[in-house]
């Protein structure tokens, strides 16, 4: 079962894997560079904001998202997401409704987001920013979730995450590294960089063996704020809520998500004690197999079930044994949090992007 990224994606830039697919990754990132500049943008009447990131793989982006939409829900505007649908089988534009549409329908990050604002799916962003104008008349400003690399729609502030263990990998593009196009055409359309930092230096590192990673997360940080133009924010994840319940069983944490280390780690900052990990593939889709094994496991070892609220939202809708795994799970709730001046800088960019962004005649 595959379960993380290639391996050299995170490894030296010279392997002699990275050097057979140098070739095929040259011509993914030419293809990639001339489909940025291939066509003009669409320019939204409305001010267009982008959460995205560099490389594929999780990076923290869906919280910065969230975190993006309760700020300007705080500003007094109305947002409403566009988002492409990835892991869905809906091309749109379509407006989700977090109450019948599921994970195979729309995917499973843009079912979360459908929960807290208007959130449309569109593989064709030019029409679902069209679609949000003409039948939403009330937004005042979109939110793509993802999206840097797509040229369709003209942005007024895009915000790139980069997770602070893992970088930019290797530094190459598809298939050879990480990267979903050169680093140098992205960051030329990058307004801003967040680094999502581990819990690690927040506190004591939840295992001696990351001291070294979290080291090298500090010196990516630096070495980001001395050669980005731009600002470059810190922020991290944290568990929210009344996580007492954590420490009365030991946990069955099960995850299909693109860095399932850091949920786990999540779970043991909080308080929990990990009986045993179960990782799957992103955006696994979870058979009555895959339920059963896991409810078996939890009966075993007199554990309580805890996973991540994508893979919740990947389960609903689902009977059999995966109905009985979505009722015996427990999800943490998570929140994106700044530090220091960070939250203040961010509100600055949001408020220059709606005062300045979208179309005026």
């Amino acid at each position: 079962m595959p379960l993380e990224e290639p391996a050299w994606w995170y490894g030296p830039a010279d392997s002699m894997v990275v050097r057979l697919l140098s070739p095929v990754a040259r011509f993914y990132g030419w293809r990639a560079a001339a489909r940025l500049t291939s066509r003009q943008p669409y320019r939204s009447r409305l001010p267009v904001i982008c959460a995205g990131n560099f490389t594929a793989g999780g990076t923290g982006k869906t919280p910065l998202t969230l975190h993006i939409l309760q700020r300007l829900a705080s500003m007094g505007e109305t947002p409403a997401v566009l988002t492409r649908g990835y892991g869905g089988k809906l091309r749109g534009p379509h407006w989700i409704d977090a109450e019948h549409d599921t994970a195979k329908d729309v995917g499973d990050e843009p079912l979360l987001l459908a929960r807290i604002v208007p959130t449309l799916i569109a593989r064709d962003r030019r029409a679902g920013a069209i679609a949000i104008e003409t039948s939403r008349p009330n937004t005042t400003v979109i939110v793509m979730d993802d999206g840097l690399q797509n040229p369709r729609l003209a942005k007024d502030l895009t915000i790139a995450v980069v997770d602070a263990r893992r970088g930019i990998g290797n530094g190459h593009v598809i298939p050879a590294g990480p990267l979903r196009a050169p680093l140098g055409e992205q960051l030329a359309r990058t307004d801003a960089i967040l680094v999502n930092v581990p819990p690690g230096l927040h506190g004591t590192s939840v295992d001696a063996a990351e001291t070294a990673a979290d080291a090298k997360a500090a010196r990516l940080h630096d070495r980001l704020r001395h050669d980005f133009p731009g600002p470059v924010l810190a922020a991290h994840v944290s568990a929210v809520g009344d996580l007492g319940w954590l420490a009365e069983r030991p946990v069955v944490a099960f995850a299909g998500i693109a860095n399932p280390k850091r949920f786990f780690s999540l779970i043991e900052q909080a308080g929990g004690q990990i009986a045993e990990r179960v990782a799957f593939k992103d955006h696994h889709p979870f058979t009555d197999a895959d339920a059963e094994r896991l409810l078996a496991r939890a009966r075993a070892l007199s554990a309580t079930l805890v996973t991540t609220e994508k893979d919740r939202a990947r389960l609903a809708g689902m009977g059999g044994a995966a109905g009985e795994l979505l009722a015996a799970s427990h999800t943490i709730a998570i929140a994106l949090q700044l530090n220091g001046d960070d939250g203040q800088r961010l509100d600055e960019m949001l408020r220059a992007a709606l005062a300045t962004g979208g179309y005026r005649d």
